[in-house]
């Protein structure tokens, strides 16, 4: 991620802690973003906490490990999402040892985030410095918020809302607002963000949000809000830009030399760079197979993340992004290990290839992505189906990715429901692996009845409960923020 690196600032977040100190940070801040090269500095930092939403990488394996497609080798620790056993402490620092892999970090990482786009927001704008580049850091920092705000209340539901930087500390301590407030706040920032004349693609820096990204972000939080209208204009403006094109080959989205042509149709990702003082993630060492494993996945994978072998059968064969998953890999020896000895803990683990680096010694080179056109369209589908029912332009849509895939048209006369859930598996063979689909299954309801099907020898029983739909509000935070309540169902 081109210039994304370290914090800059010290900033509040709402997860500060009570101490009967005097603190001076606002004083940092007041003699901060005066020039050009500090309106630059603060909206680097203001990109860090993204980075360690997504280096850990919480920022999908939160939702993968929850999922009906993806799981993680069944170790203590790593199997409390999977399994539904969390509790509010479970991510607490004190008592969770993978805290990146934890939901305190969505929270955490969010409200670090939204802490400095609130000071460029509130500060830039008196900077002296060009006008139309300063116009375009604010817009950024509008994204950010926005951005920030949707992965928290996708995965808390009602959060807090914090529009203004903390001068004081007593300015970090908020309620929460309800989830429909979030979203108003959301679209608002988005609003702004686009008003700011960003660049479009390509002439955007890799790493940064183009004026279409900000339509896509739109797009799918207006889908998650069940705004469908919304939905379907931002993510048709994004269609018809001309800007972004979907890749001929879907395998190429993802690899490592692949990276800058695929930025036609991946709009936004986690763009991983391993050279200190970079940033990197771990899905190549965790989706790849053991140690012994051939330079076809990478140099330091270690087997701990694998697709169930339901999911893997529930793809046509023909379908191409199939290709993106397997059953057998070649060793380094060029002998071809069989399903039944690619993992120790079942002879049913599926292999994930969409985060291979078969270069790197450190293994962590393929970008995760967070946008991508393909989105676009099935948001567009499912939007269209859902306020004019089965028309030829929702299946134009959902075709236009199956086509991709190597698969016939759907058939034709369905119901506005059948066209609805085909659009919504569609998502599932398109975005696995991609931290996509239990947001897709909670926001739909869907959880409660597939996830208890989505076993193995590994997870034979997985007891999920209405509950789980948001995860429980951070101990911690709860500890920090007197006027911060519990979500209902974790009371």
């Amino acid at each position: 991620m081109k210039k994304i690196l370290i914090p800059i600032l010290v900033a509040f977040g709402l997860a500060s802690c009570q101490l009967d100190e005097t603190i001076y940070s606002s004083i940092y801040t007041e003699a901060f973003y005066k020039t050009a090269a500090d309106a630059e500095k603060g909206l680097i930092a203001a990109y860090d906490p993204f980075a360690d939403m997504y280096s850990g990488p919480a920022g999908t394996l939160i939702a993968d490990f929850s999922d009906d497609q993806t799981y993680p080798r069944g170790v203590v620790g790593r199997n409390t999402l999977t399994l539904f056993t969390y509790d509010i402490n479970y991510t607490t620092q004190k008592s969770n040892s993978r805290l990146n892999e934890a939901p305190q970090q969505i929270w955490t990482s969010g409200y670090d985030g939204i802490e400095k786009a609130n000071w460029i927001i509130a500060k830039v704008p008196a900077a002296t410095m060009d006008e139309t580049r300063k116009k375009q850091i604010i817009g950024e920092a509008y994204y950010l918020r926005a951005f920030y705000l949707w992965m928290l209340t996708k995965n808390f539901g009602d959060v807090v809302i914090k529009t203004t930087p903390s001068y004081l500390q007593a300015d970090a301590i908020l309620g929460k607002s309800p989830k429909a407030d979030v979203y108003k706040q959301i679209y608002a920032d988005l609003d702004l963000a686009f008003a700011a004349g960003l660049p479009s693609y390509p002439a955007v820096d890799k790493g940064r949000p183009s004026k279409e990204v900000v339509n896509a972000l739109y797009a799918k939080a207006a889908l998650y809000n069940e705004e469908w209208q919304k939905a379907l204009e931002k993510a048709q403006a994004v269609i018809t830009s001309g800007k972004y094109s979907l890749m001929p080959d879907v395998r190429n989205v993802y690899k490592y030399d692949q990276e800058d042509a695929a930025r036609i149709e991946n709009m936004w990702a986690y763009e991983v760079d391993p050279v200190l003082p970079g940033r990197s993630h771990q899905l190549t060492g965790l989706c790849g197979p053991p140690a012994s494993a051939g330079p076809e996945y990478g140099k330091t994978t270690f087997g701990s993340m694998f697709a169930y072998q339901s999911f893997y059968n529930s793809f046509n064969p023909a379908d191409k992004r199939r290709l993106l998953l397997d059953t057998t890999y070649v060793d380094k020896n060029g002998k071809t290990i069989p399903q039944r000895s690619i993992t120790p803990i079942t002879t049913e683990g599926v292999l994930i290839k969409k985060y291979q680096d078969p270069v790197s010694t450190i293994g962590l080179i393929p970008n995760i992505p967070i946008f991508r056109l393909a989105d676009m369209y099935l948001i567009a589908a499912e939007a269209e189906a859902r306020l004019n029912g089965a028309t030829p332009l929702a299946y134009g849509y959902i075709n236009t990715v199956r086509k991709r895939a190597g698969l016939p048209d759907l058939q034709t006369g369905l119901s506005k429901d059948a066209l609805v859930d085909a659009v919504i598996q569609e998502r599932a063979w398109e975005f696995f692996a991609e931290g996509d689909r239990w947001y897709d299954l909670t926001r739909t309801g869907k959880f409660l009845t597939v996830i208890p099907k989505a076993v193995n020898s590994v997870y034979p029983v997985r007891n999920v409960t209405a509950k789980n739909k948001y995860f429980p509000i951070p101990q911690d935070e709860l500890n920090a923020n007197p006027k911060l309540e519990q979500n209902p169902d974790w009371k």
